[in-house]
């Protein structure tokens, strides 16, 4: 299922007067921002314990999911905030498929140079 929404965002990017509009926020200043579209590909309810809720999302990039969880709370009439925000994956990149810390710090070189991603495969050659 697709669906589009229109977001309000603070990008670090964006700018008035000279002033990011990250810094204006973090000053209590109200900034009216442009709404975006965005792609929610899935949107799944993992966990509901009033007032809490535990959810996983698919979206588009440029998805800016603590503002994503504010409208929502708005919405429904009762605000929402995050209490916590994982990426677990970006483009191809999944995180069941990365190395913990830990065992990278335990591994040999050879081990190593066998578990790292050349930068031709990992990033996308229009950057290269």
């Amino acid at each position: 299922m697709e669906i589009n929404i229109r977001l309000r965002r603070c990008s670090l990017q964006k700018k008035i007067d000279g002033k990011p509009l990250y810094k204006l926020a973090r000053k209590g200043k109200i900034i009216e921002r442009e709404p975006r579209f965005i792609r929610v590909n899935s949107f799944n309810l993992l966990r509901w314990e009033s007032p809490e809720i535990d959810f996983t999302i698919a979206c588009s990039k440029g998805t800016y999911v603590r503002t994503l969880a504010n409208d929502l709370g708005q919405k429904i009439g009762c605000g929402a905030h995050l209490t916590k925000l994982s990426r677990t994956a970006i483009e191809k990149f999944q995180l069941h498929d990365a190395t913990p810390l830990e065992s990278f710090e335990a591994m040999s070189i050879e081990e190593i140079q066998r578990v790292l991603i050349p930068s031709y495969q990992a990033v996308p050659s229009q950057i290269l």
